[in-house]
């Protein structure tokens, strides 16, 4: 008995780095999980590793930018399972670049991946969620959506804009038992950390031993961010909404 046993998760960047590993962690905590990503040969990998445990798990081919594919996804999720009970929102893309060296489109696919898909998403599957009593919506922040960093602009205001999208979605539905929190992860080892040093023109390992300048003396796993998110679906935060959990490994706290 896992502490998600017979919950229903969607999970949006599922196949890979963060999502992927919240997958896992969920599905062996019991929950059936669906995995929405526009990746198809790596969420068909994780699909089938995880029905290969015994686990109940779904690959759904989606580009949160689209709404018709983020509908599909939520439905798709309900049919298949008979509910949704738990949205992470976890899907995002980064640009290293300033303002002026961002082209038009590419700040309207970090906006469009990073925080207008929490938007679409969370349209669809709240109104399922009411309709059952409740359940839990996790959205994937940032560190750099508390603080600014360099060559980050597209990026970082999505993040800020999914802090305060978080905040006030956990006050308009509070009243429907749906809570809202985020995590703002510091840097963690995934493909999408390792794209930055290339965006950069960076040596990867002198990126990522920078990376790990923080108190802790490293960069965060996948697994460490599931961790959170895991308590954050879980009934043992059951008093939290509206909230943003950092996870940087102290990369904030002074």
């Amino acid at each position: 008995m896992g502490i998600l046993n017979s919950k229903i998760a969607l999970i949006t960047g599922g196949a890979s780095g963060i999502g992927r590993a919240t997958a896992t962690l969920f599905s062996n905590e019991g929950a059936a999980v669906a995995i929405a990503d526009i990746n198809k040969n790596a969420g068909k990998t994780i699909e089938k590793e995880l029905l290969s445990k015994g686990s109940k798990a779904l690959f759904i081919p989606c580009d949160v930018s689209s709404a018709e594919d983020c509908q599909r996804a939520v439905e798709t999720t309900i049919n298949t399972f008979g509910a949704l009970n738990i949205l992470f929102n976890n899907a995002g893309i980064i640009r290293r670049a300033s303002v002026v060296e961002t082209t038009e489109a590419e700040w309207d696919k970090v906006l469009n991946i990073n925080l207008k898909s929490i938007f679409l998403l969370s349209k669809y599957a709240i109104p399922h969620m009411e309709k059952t009593g409740g359940g839990v919506i996790i959205n994937t922040a940032s560190g750099w959506g508390l603080v600014g960093g360099r060559k980050a602009s597209s990026y970082c205001a999505s993040k800020g804009g999914v802090v305060l999208l978080t905040k006030a979605m956990a006050l308009d539905h509070a009243e429907q038992n749906i809570r809202v929190n985020c995590i703002c992860p510091g840097d963690t080892d995934t493909a999408m950390l390792r794209s930055e040093a290339e965006q950069l023109g960076e040596p990867i390992v002198q990126f990522l031993k920078e990376a790990a300048e923080r108190p802790l003396k490293r960069m965060g796993k996948p697994e460490d961010i599931a961790q959170a998110v895991l308590y954050l679906a879980s009934d043992a935060s059951s008093f939290v909404t509206g909230v943003s959990l950092v996870v940087d490994g102290g990369g904030l706290a002074g």
